[in-house]
Order: structure tokens, then sequence, then C-alpha cells
């Protein structure tokens, strides 16, 4: 899946000089956590977030008059305190990618842009979903977790042939290696709830221990079968 895919593309911007309280007032109103700001050439100049808003009206001055504060505050404008130094990415970028980038950076949303022109914008929440919904957890099924070696090759395809012959479909299949055995893969299978007992009966007569929860030692599964 490409962010071009999923970006919105429905964008909402401001101006460098929109009063903060502004867009405060305008993430609010739209129910969104992010704005991107843009001169009048409709170019990226920055992007803020409800938490950077937040972050600059808690003010320490705590013995100005509140007339005198509210006025500061008024004079206090989006560029002030946007987030200048934008990463962004292109609509070909794949999710998996702009999900690093997201963990890597710390950020919550990455501006699109195709060239110089801005497309879109993608946020984390519109990641995960993406994510979640490639795994099938949005589905009715069973998960299954089959420990395999990195390097033994064939594997994937005895696992699924097993459950071909039994007519299962699998849902999502994906792999994360083990931080404790290296080398070791934990293969995660969904497949639809119904199937659940009998995918698990069907691999666990070829030899295959599967595991169908949280195991808190997994050991007794690495034995090759």
């Amino acid at each position: 899946m490409y962010v071009g895919r999923v970006m919105h593309t429905d964008l909402v911007t401001v101006a460098p000089d929109t009063p903060v309280a502004d867009a405060r007032d305008i993430l609010i109103e739209k129910g969104i956590d992010h704005l991107l700001v843009v001169d009048g050439d409709g170019h990226l100049k920055g992007i803020i977030s409800d938490r950077d808003i937040k972050q600059s009206w808690a003010s320490p001055a705590t013995s100005l008059s509140v007339h005198e504060l509210n006025y500061l505050l008024s004079r206090l404008t989006v560029e002030m305190v946007m987030i200048k130094r934008i990463l962004s990415i292109s609509p070909d970028t794949t999710i998996e990618r702009a999900a690093l980038l997201m963990q890597e950076n710390r950020i919550r949303a990455l501006p699109v842009k195709d060239g110089e022109e801005l497309v879109g914008i993608i946020t984390t929440t519109d990641v995960m979903g993406v994510l979640l919904s490639a795994i099938g957890i949005d589905q009715d099924s069973r998960r299954l977790v089959i420990l395999v070696e990195r390097d033994r090759v064939g594997v994937v395809a005895e696992i699924t042939k097993v459950l071909k012959e039994k007519q299962i479909n699998i849902v999502s299949l994906f792999a994360w290696p083990d931080t404790e055995y290296p080398g070791v893969h934990h293969l995660v299978m969904r497949v639809p709830g119904a199937d659940g007992d009998r995918a698990v009966s069907a691999l666990e007569a070829e030899g295959y221990r599967v595991m169908t929860g949280y195991v808190p030692d997994i050991a007794p599964y690495l034995t090759p079968r």
C-alpha cells in the first residue's frame, strides 16, 4: 500500500500570520490534530499541531494580569510556534516507510508533496488503520503463530500447503524476528474464526507447534519439527 492511496487530500491550511487562537478554533471545528501552513503561493512553510498550540498557550508569565496575558496571546501567530523543519514524503512512499519515519522522528503527521506541490497529509491514525486492516485484525479471524527459522527456505510454502489441502483460507500472513532468539521469526497467520480449530489440528498433525495465545516461555516451541 502506498501513501497516495490513503492520504487526506481535503487539506486544511492556514497562513503563517494566522493568530494561534484562530488556528486552535479551526482544529476544534474540523476535528483534526494538524494544520499545514502555506504561503500565498501555496508553498508549504510549516506544520502546527494541537500539541504545539497547547504548549504555546501555557505561559510561565504568571506575573502578568489576565488582560495583559490575553493581549500577548492574541498577538501570537502560527509562524511563531509552527514546526519549520518539515519532513515530507511523496505519494509513492510505502505505508511501512511512512510508519518508520514517524517512529524514528517521533512525529504524528507527514505532509505529502508531489515535487514541490503539496498534495496531502497522512497521520499515525491513518497508518495504524492500514496496518491493522492488513493483518486482518478487523475481521472475524483466529490468530495462529508458528516459530520458524529465518533461513529455512520453503517453510512458508510447506505451512500454507497444509492449510490449502484442508481448504482453509489464510486471511493474513506476516512475520517478525524474535529479540531473544536470533534467527527465529514468529510467523503469524490469521484464518477464518470458524476454521481455527481445524487449522491448528492440521498443522499439529504435520509436526508444527502452534501458539494460539500468549506463551511466557517460547522455548518448547523452538524444537525443529
